[in-house]
């Protein structure tokens, strides 16, 4: 069992985890295949699994607060902390501006009004939350992950049970396909800057902190490859680039209003977390006062977004799919390098050596560049 602490600590990184990315995942999967896609899903589920523990034990053996460009710092010295806070304000800036988008987007869809307004009302209450800290954004999660969950798993047991699955849908794989839906993918599982934030939540006692790092990087896991099973077994190869668009066109309005809900609070969890990641960073690494700190992170994404840039699906995996990739390696190295120079002893430890590491880092120097092919 779970201590308070330990179902918010989980919370903020599911939250962080199942953004957007669930949203395009049953497209991407049914155009490589079903299995193709599945072996996809677990495969950069585990890859994932591996670099949160990874970030979690760099944090145990280390004395202080920061955010992931503190610990560059501290064990790849300037340049990989400059190197950090491009991945970081380049990924999450990029999230942040494609949630605003899609949040208006999936409001209007449901209320049939302008997305505009509905982006601005979205971004204000974020904001406001960002603002007040771990705690306010901690408690919002653990209430909109949980929602996000149930709403997934509503939406599947509809497919699941409508009478419309067709097994035929699952049966396809095409190793030469691997590398269709690996950006898609690998954008909807990353969250590691939400890591350090948990650590927070477990100021007092951190003897759950790997328990809630395994816990919140496999129910995405598990929960992608239902969403992605379902959708896929209703559509085949006539899934919708967002996968909640299709559903209401095959369901009737319950679902449109259930799908449209799901986009809303899933989107939502990831805009608190990598906004209080961002906020953090400038906050604890660069000194920023609390209000310039926030300002910065929350204002930026705005002015693109009234300066025009409202294209979702773009933003979306230019944006995660390079600063996930940087994001992975730097913290392969910086584990390597913790392990070396601790500061304290760790509550747990993980069998990541040289060879391993490199592995993964190849694993995400694949993603940047087949992203760009």
């Amino acid at each position: 069992m779970f201590s308070k602490e330990g179902y918010k600590a989980t919370a903020t990184l599911v939250g962080t985890i199942i953004g957007a990315g669930v949203l395009g995942i049953p497209y991407v999967v049914a155009k490589a295949g079903f299995l193709t896609g599945m072996l996809v899903i677990i495969l950069l589920g585990i890859v994932i699994l591996l670099i949160n523990l990874s970030i979690g034990e760099v944090v145990l053996r280390t004395k202080g607060v920061h955010q992931l460009t503190g610990y560059a710092e501290k064990y790849l010295g300037k340049k990989g902390k400059r190197i950090m806070t491009f991945s970081m304000f380049f990924g999450i800036t990029g999230a942040l501006l494609a949630y605003i988008i899609g949040v208006g987007e999936a409001l209007g869809a449901l209320f049939n009004l302008n997305p505009f307004w509905f982006s601005l009302g979205f971004f204000v209450i974020a904001a406001g939350l960002i603002y007040h800290g771990i705690k306010s954004v901690a408690t919002s999660e653990l209430l909109l992950s949980s929602l996000v969950i149930t709403l997934i798993l509503v939406i599947g047991f509809v497919c699941l049970f409508s009478g419309k699955m067709d097994i035929n849908n699952l049966k396809d794989f095409n190793l030469f396909k691997i590398f269709v839906p690996y950006g898609v993918i690998l954008f909807a599982f990353v969250g590691a800057a939400a890591v350090p934030e948990m650590s927070e939540i477990f100021r007092r006692n951190r003897k759950e902190f790997k328990k809630a790092i395994v816990i919140g990087s496999l129910i995405p896991l598990l929960l992608y490859a239902f969403f992605a099973f379902v959708i896929v077994g209703v559509f085949g190869k006539n899934v919708t680039e967002i996968a909640t668009l299709g559903l209401g066109l095959e369901f009737g309005i319950i679902v449109v209003i259930l799908a449209n809900l799901f986009a809303v609070f899933s989107m939502s969890t990831s805009f608190l977390t990598l906004g209080l990641a961002l906020r953090e960073m400038y906050d604890y690494d660069y000194k920023l006062s609390h209000f310039s700190s926030w300002a910065i992170t929350c204002f930026i994404p705005l002015i693109l977004f009234l300066f025009g840039f409202k294209s979702f699906i773009k933003v979306l995996e230019t944006s995660g799919v390079v600063a996930g990739g940087v994001e992975g390696s730097l913290i392969v190295l910086m584990l390597l390098m913790a392990k070396k120079k601790s500061e304290r002893k760790p509550e747990y430890s993980i069998g990541i050596n040289k060879i391993i590491g490199a592995v993964l880092i190849i694993v995400f120097v694949l993603g940047i560049i087949l992203n760009f092919i």
